[in-house]
């Protein structure tokens, strides 16, 4: 079956461009004019990943974000891409604290959308089938990763992440000792020549840390001045 994306703009020129883009991709693509619509389009039936602009009257892209990631899966856990405008730096960065998974900057390539939907689409199909995954769990000190449920515990308390939080953190697990560059992790979530800020794994990885503090886990990431991150000692780094 052919993923649905549902792509919500109020510049109707926008829409017709992505759901053609998407549509030549092989997507399933649907539409909606502003935010409100696409709540009601999302908790009627699920999309697989929603493009979402920001600036929206009445209703923007970061409070139907915020909204989204307040219901219950499955709604509550449809991968976002925002789409911004180039002066709208700290809108992104909130967004992606809220819980998105990317955003790309307008003006945009419909190539590049395409590209990102597919590298979203790639890490969730992963998610779902545990497909490349080992069997088994990786464990850590307090953490523990269920890598082929994508599932992440706190001394058994269960941690809900996005697809991206989870793809950083397994990431770090994997290797705990090692530290990661920025770049290294983004090569790791799209692959190497995708345009993305520090600030935006950054804001991730402020997101991994606000989440696991809740359960008393907020040392889950270190952070080595200058250089990257790695695992925090208590969930298995090497600490130093």
């Amino acid at each position: 079956m052919p993923r649905t994306i549902l792509v919500v703009d109020d510049d109707p020129h926008i829409r017709q461009l992505l759901v053609f883009a998407l549509g030549k991709a092989g997507l399933d693509a649907v539409e909606a004019a502003d935010g409100e619509a696409a709540l009601a389009s999302v908790m009627a039936r699920a999309p697989d990943l929603i493009v979402l602009d920001i600036n929206m009257p009445r209703l923007d892209g970061l409070e139907v974000c915020r909204r989204l990631r307040a219901a219950p899966p499955p709604q509550g856990e449809v991968p976002v891409l925002f789409l911004s405008s180039r002066d709208d730096e700290i809108d992104r960065i909130l967004g992606i604290e809220l819980g998105a998974d990317d955003y790309v900057v307008k003006p945009f390539s419909p190539r590049e959308v395409v590209a990102r939907v597919m590298a979203i689409l790639r890490r969730t199909e992963s998610r779902a089938s545990g497909a490349g995954a080992a069997a088994g769990a990786i464990r850590q000190g307090h953490l523990s990763l269920d890598l082929e449920g994508w599932r992440a515990e706190w001394e058994g308390r269960e941690v809900p992440l996005t697809v991206s939080e989870y793809s950083i953190l397994r990431t770090l697990a994997a290797a705990p000792a090692k530290v990661f560059g920025r770049d290294a992790i983004i090569d790791r979530l799209h692959g190497p020549g995708f345009a993305i800020t520090d600030r935006t794994i950054d804001s991730h990885i402020r997101n991994l840390r606000a989440k696991f503090a809740r359960v008393g886990g907020g040392d889950v990431i270190e952070t080595r001045p200058g250089i990257g991150y790695r695992l925090g000692a208590c969930s298995g780094g090497a600490g130093g």
